[in-house]
């Protein structure tokens, strides 16, 4: 089998609600979903969602080769752009191909993606995540009595500009939540928005009114000592990694001992999922992907993952087109028997692309010009500064 071609599509995901983080957010709830679809002379095709970033040449180092090759085929792409294929957004052009090859492996195979990776059980656990700073008290209401209704007992809530602001949001939700279980876990993200001494002060104020399970990307993603320090004067958990690409950029986490929960995003494909769990594995720290939505096929890989904690889920919908072999159940994702990754496209995607549709000034991953600047618990509405 050789790979002979690949086309790029774009659709879109209607969440149906705000979506977004202290960086800004998305108010029409309409986002992008980049795909690749990848042709081989047998005429399976493999489906891979990251990003379009670097496609057609890093495509120059896999046209003719053997896509179930997939590790060689990671290893020739990061050579091919070793000057920038580890960070950024060509890092999501390589995990799109990497999908897509695993995708052509499994249909190959005639098994499940989950399976051929050596998935014992079909379940993925997982926690309700809105992506939900701009919702108000009705619509986290509604968000997460739905995700309870269907077995979460775990939530991620976006925050961190108010700290009473988010105490009351995390009661609301841990309250929710509390109706299926008696040890209900909320968990709150703040996108790298804080410096350490304000880190330490906000997390301790919540602290006194709701218990957090554990504390998401409190300080920038590089800042290991930073993140050491944080860990020794807070209760909850530190998790990050999620905007972490190459592997190599860890170690400096690693080595400080600066991280309990070790993320990646699924939009750097299943490669790095796995690599990752894999280095995580070896200093005994859990994993928890993250990102579904934008990568659906590496909740495959994460049935296979010794120390797999919790998957981010995001939404009860799914992008225009696509099609998902999963249901969202028992607290996480129950995959199915189809031969693949568990995505198929409609004809009305292949035939077509939607335009590329993403947040623009208002966000998401605006980066505020007073983040990290701020000393404070409350900090100044976004955007905010003197006249």
């Amino acid at each position: 089998m050789k790979i002979t071609g690949y086309r790029l599509i774009n659709t879109t995901l209607d969440w149906g609600r705000p979506v977004g983080d202290v960086n800004g957010f998305i108010t029409s709830g309409l986002t992008a979903l980049p795909l690749v679809v990848v042709e081989t002379d047998e005429g399976i095709e493999g489906i891979g969602c990251g990003m379009h970033d670097g496609i057609p040449q890093l495509f120059e180092a896999v046209e003719g080769e053997d896509p179930r090759a997939t590790a060689s085929l990671y290893d020739r792409m990061i050579a091919r752009m070793f000057k920038n294929g580890h960070g950024g957004a060509v890092f999501g052009g390589i995990g799109a191909l990497d999908s897509a090859f695993w995708d052509i492996k499994a249909k190959e195979a005639g098994q499940p993606l989950w399976r051929l990776l050596g998935g014992r059980s079909r379940h993925v656990p997982g926690y309700a995540s809105g992506l939900d700073i701009a919702l108000d008290s009705d619509g986290l209401t509604e968000y997460y009595s739905e995700m309870s209704d269907r077995g979460f007992t775990a939530a991620k809530l976006k925050g961190g500009r108010d700290v009473s602001h988010d105490a009351e949001r995390l009661a609301l939700v841990r309250d929710l939540l509390g109706r299926a279980t008696d040890e209900p876990l909320v968990m709150l993200d703040a996108n790298e928005s804080w410096n350490l001494p304000q880190a330490v002060r906000y997390i301790q104020r919540l602290q006194e009114s709701v218990e957090l399970a554990w504390i998401e990307e409190p300080l920038r993603r590089w800042d290991a000592q930073g993140l050491r320090r944080l860990r020794d004067s807070i209760a909850p958990a530190v998790a990050t990694g999620e905007n972490l690409t190459g592997l190599e950029q860890y170690r400096n986490l690693f080595d400080a001992q600066a991280v309990d929960i070790v993320q990646s995003s699924a939009v750097w494909g299943i490669t790095h999922a796995l690599r990752v769990a894999v280095a995580a594995h070896a200093r005994d720290l859990p994993v928890s992907p993250i990102g579904m939505t934008s990568n659906p096929a590496v909740a495959n890989a994460a049935t296979a993952l010794p120390n797999h904690l919790l998957t981010e889920v995001t939404s009860l919908r799914v992008p225009t087109g696509v099609r998902l072999d999963y249901e969202i159940a028992d607290g996480g994702l129950v995959l199915g028997d189809e031969p693949g990754g568990g995505v198929s496209l409609d004809a009305s995607v292949l035939d077509g692309s939607a335009p590329y549709v993403w947040g623009g000034e208002s966000g998401p991953h605006v980066r505020d010009s007073r983040a990290g600047l701020e000393l404070g618990v409350r900090l100044p509405p976004r955007g905010a500064g003197p006249e």
